[in-house]
């Protein structure tokens, strides 16, 4: 596919998914969090099965390739999901959403060190400025340990969504990610709604006393920020690989900080912007972006001279 398109789908992506922070605090407000996330990923699954056998896609996977299933499975959407929910139910999306903007960062240093080579200066250097900028956004003028716990919960989310970037990556050679995709999302709703019913008791009563409202948001973040979203993410990540699909993350940022002041009247302040503009910095330098522009001027130089 031309390059082109798959840039326009991660860019729609990042503002799927940059909008479902706002959706999932509004929702995480009205139900319980775990109970909330079964359903939510049971119902993208159920939209994503009937695309795929549309597309003619669905074959049962192999024995290595179960492993690969298992793996993601755990980590992009059970350890994502569940720790992403709780943490938003306890701080606000402004700061979830910049937490999440750090995604860029770590996938380029976990996909170096996990593929054998050691990061570059330039990685390190990216790694320490985004963390700054994490901790000015979401530590300098914190209320409350209640939100610094959120936070942390939040950063839980990130790093694991990373680690099973680099599982698609590595599966998407035998098995196509769409397909990955969707034995995830269904195996996920399954051990998610049985920690539910573990951990939350009787939450299923609560979706019985939301609002129509509540509805319209369930299924905008359901269809279209998990099920699309991570349908097209992870096609991304098989065409392009996981670290150049991964920069185009620091445009989640950005869309969660405008939608959360927009539609929940969460007030920005200037360490918001501040660690904003130090994550995507960092972003840029451990992406490597930022190094292979350097690299291309000093090219452009010597030739000149």
């Amino acid at each position: 596919m031309n390059k082109w398109k798959i840039y326009a789908m991660l860019v729609f992506v990042m503002f799927a998914w940059g909008a479902n922070v706002s959706l999932l605090k509004y929702m995480v407000e009205e139900v319980q969090p775990v109970t909330l996330t079964a359903f939510r990923i049971f119902v993208a699954g159920l939209v994503v099965l009937p695309i795929l056998w549309k597309m003619k896609l669905l074959r049962k996977p192999t024995s290595s390739e179960w492993k690969y299933i298992l793996l993601g499975t755990l980590t992009n959407v059970v350890a994502h999901h569940y720790f992403l929910n709780i943490g938003l139910s306890i701080t606000s999306a402004t700061h979830g959403g910049l937490i999440l903007g750090t995604g860029p960062m770590l996938t380029a240093i976990s996909a170096a060190i996990i593929l054998k080579y050691f990061p570059s200066k330039f990685q390190w250097l990216g790694l320490i400025i985004g963390l700054t900028g994490v901790a000015v956004s979401i530590l300098v003028g914190s209320e409350t340990m209640g939100a610094n716990l959120g936070d942390f919960y939040v950063f839980l989310a990130i790093l694991v969504q990373v680690l099973s970037f680099m599982v698609v990556s590595k599966a998407s050679k035998t098995l196509d990610p769409r397909l990955l995709t969707v034995y995830m999302l269904l195996i996920g709703a399954v051990i998610l709604f049985v920690i539910s019913l573990i951990q939350e008791p009787g939450a299923i009563k609560q979706f019985a006393e939301t609002t129509p409202t509540f509805w319209t948001v369930f299924f905008a973040s359901a269809v279209v920020s998990t099920a699309i979203g991570h349908l097209i993410y992870n096609y991304a990540v098989g065409q392009a690989g996981a670290t150049k699909a991964a920069i185009f993350m620091n445009l989640n940022p950005l869309f969660s900080l405008i939608i959360s002041a927009l539609f929940l009247g969460e007030v920005l302040h200037l360490n918001h912007f501040l660690g904003l503009i130090l994550i995507v910095a960092g972003v840029m330098l451990g992406s490597g972006a930022a190094e292979d522009l350097w690299k291309k001027r000093n090219k452009s130089l010597k030739r000149d001279i």
